[in-house]
Order: C-alpha cells, then sequence, then structure tokens
C-alpha cells in the first residue's frame, strides 16, 4: 500500500465558514496555541498539539482575514473586513483594543518584542500601533503600491516584510526610515510569506510556485513549481527539510525541500486549502479550508516506512496523549497565567 496516502489528520470543526489563516505561537510553559481566522467572524484558539477547542474570540462583524498570537500567547489579534483590527486577552476572550481603519483589514503580526502591532489592508497602508500606548495614532509607514496582502516582522523587529493582493513581488520595509528597502520579485501577487524560525528563509507562495529566499541577503534559494495554484507554503521548523502547500486541488502536500520531490499527499479536505502551517517543532501542520474545517496532519511515521521510526524529542513513534493531559494542560494554562508576572 502507497504510504502516502494513510495520513489521517485531526480534524477540527467548529467555524461555519472557510478558514483563511492560521498561527501557532510559539512553544510555551504551558504547550503551544494555535488560532484560526474565518469568514464566519469569529477567530477559534486551540490547543495546538491536539487541536481541542479552548475558546471563541467573539465581536467582529465582518469576516477575519488574519489571526497571530503574541510570543507568550498572552494576546490574540486579528485583522477584519469590518475596517477593525482588535487585540485581545488571550486568556479570557475580552478585547483589550480595537483599532478603527478605514478600509478591510486583510493582515496583522505582533512584533517579536510584543509591544507593536502591525496592519495592512485595503488602504494600501501599513500602520503600526504602540500596545503600551494604544490611544496615540499609529504609525504609518510609507504608502504601499498595492493593497496589503501579508505582513510579517523580520530581524528582531528591524525590518517589515507585506506582500500584495493585486501585484507580485515582496517588499522588505526598513522600519527606522519607513521606505522599501528591498523587493523580491514574483510573477503573481504572493499569497503567503514565512519567516523561518532559525531567521534564514523566507518561503513564500505566488500563483503555482514555492520559492525560499534567504532572509539576510534577499537572494533566490529555491524554486519549485506546484502541480496545482498554491496559496499557502511552509517550512518545517526544527530540520527545514522539508516543506508543506495547499492549494486549489483541495490537498495538503509534503516536499523535499532539498530536491521539491512530493514526499505525501494529503487528502481530505472539501475546498480548496487557503492555509497551512507547521507546528512550532514540526511534529505536525495544520491546513484550513474552504470547506470551514481544520486539518492537524502528523509528520513523521504517517509518511516513512515503519522500520524507520520518526523520532521527535527524543521519542521514537507516535506521541499518545490522553484526554486527561489535554484537559490538565488547558487548566494549568488559565491557572499558571493569572499569577504571572512580566
Amino acid at each position: 500500500m502507497d504510504k502516502k496516502k494513510v495520513a489521517v489528520p485531526l480534524v477540527c470543526h467548529g467555524h461555519s465558514r472557510p478558514v483563511v489563516d492560521l498561527f501557532y505561537s510559539p512553544v510555551t510553559p504551558d504547550g503551544f496555541f494555535l488560532i484560526s481566522a474565518s469568514k464566519d467572524s469569529s477567530p477559534m484558539l486551540r490547543n495546538g498539539e491536539t487541536g481541542d477547542w479552548i475558546g471563541t474570540f467573539e465581536g467582529h462583524k465582518g469576516a477575519v482575514w488574519s489571526v497571530c498570537l503574541d510570543t507568550n500567547a498572552l494576546r490574540a489579534a486579528s485583522a477584519s473586513a469590518d475596517f477593525s483590527a482588535k487585540v485581545w486577552d488571550a486568556l479570557t476572550g475580552d478585547v483589550l483594543h480595537s483599532f478603527e481603519h478605514k478600509h478591510i483589514v486583510r493582515a496583522c503580526a505582533f512584533s517579536e518584542d510584543t509591544h507593536l502591532l502591525l496592519t495592512g489592508g485595503v488602504e494600501k497602508v501599513l500602520r503600526i500601533y504602540d500596545l503600551n500606548r494604544p490611544d496615540a495614532p499609529p504609525r504609518e509607514v510609507d504608502k504601499s503600491p498595492g493593497s496589503v496582502r501579508t505582513v510579517t516582522w523580520m530581524h528582531s523587529d528591524q525590518t517589515i516584510l507585506s506582500s500584495c493582493t493585486d501585484m507580485g513581488g515582496v517588499r522588505l520595509w526598513d522600519v527606522r526610515s519607513g521606505k522599501i528597502v528591498q523587493t523580491l520579485e514574483t510573477k503573481s501577487s504572493v499569497t503567503s510569506a514565512e519567516v523561518s524560525q532559525d531567521g534564514r528563509y523566507i518561503t513564500t507562495a505566488d500563483g503555482s510556485t514555492v520559492k525560499f529566499w534567504d532572509a539576510n541577503h534577499y537572494g533566490l534559494v529555491k524554486s519549485y513549481d506546484m502541480p496545482c495554484t498554491v496559496e499557502s507554503a511552509s517550512l518545517e521548523p526544527k530540520y527545514g527539510n522539508k516543506f508543506v502547500a495547499g492549494g486549489e486541488d483541495m490537498w495538503v502536500r509534503a516536499f523535499d525541500f532539498h530536491t521539491g520531490d512530493e514526499i505525501a499527499c494529503n487528502k481530505g479536505h472539501h475546498g480548496p486549502v487557503h492555509c497551512v502551517r507547521f507546528s512550532p517543532g514540526g511534529e505536525s501542520y495544520a491546513s484550513g479550508s474552504e470547506d470551514g474545517t481544520i486539518r492537524i496532519w502528523m509528520t513523521g511515521p504517517l509518511t516513512q516506512d515503519d522500520n524507520e521510526p520518526f523520532a521527535a524529542n527524543g521519542s521514537v513513534g507516535k506521541v499518545k496523549v490522553t484526554a486527561e493531559d489535554v484537559s490538565h494542560k488547558i487548566e494549568g494554562f488559565h491557572i499558571a497565567e493569572e499569577g504571572k508576572t512580566n
């Protein structure tokens, strides 16, 4: 039997409309977390390992296009078609700040030091909000050449990366000057841009290609043609030896980073795949689809021969997590964070 076709994912239901963005927190003392954006206007927080639902953030009045968690997974942010970006308490679900915009907000990102929130959207303006002074007007970076689709921070918050909905390329902005310092050229518009965990690579999806760029010298390292138009790609964070991509054909594929060869093809979604992201330790990856579900796929044992046990974090084979462990972890998260001081 072909090993590529036996992967059985964890299926996470809950959203009533398409899932358009996913974001994993780094590993915290309480595990790691997954937040999802959906056109149903209600972002959801889950246990990143098990996919178990933790809570829903309620308050947006339009589709939510982008979500993120800060480094400690204590706050969430969301960008919405209701012309606002919101910052939430990830423990209580309360809105901490709501930043009004003049048009649809498509993208948001916390700075690495967690003090700033970056937003972008149809207005073609990148804004930086100081979360220590949320009532102060945001800093506006030079006007973007097109409607902003994705944003992320790089180089210890010294550089901003952004892509546009209506034109190709990825632009890199110097935060101090607010000017574009480099453009990574692509034929099609970049629908997904991710900076690798070790800061070495930028992974982009544009049209039917996935590209890897040197995040420090900005040269193109690798470019692979995909079997279909892809919307999202993510590089395995621990070893960087494989990447996943998803798009129009509803399948989530894994590829060898060095050769571009397909090593797994996961079928299960009933609509185009809008986003794929690796968990922070690389032991699984999540996909979000037009069908309203999130699927979490395990790497390793499910796509390798049985006689090649997959070692992750020192353990061989599949990691079994009991319901008791999960509930304890979630309870511990709330208890631990309440008494936490920064």
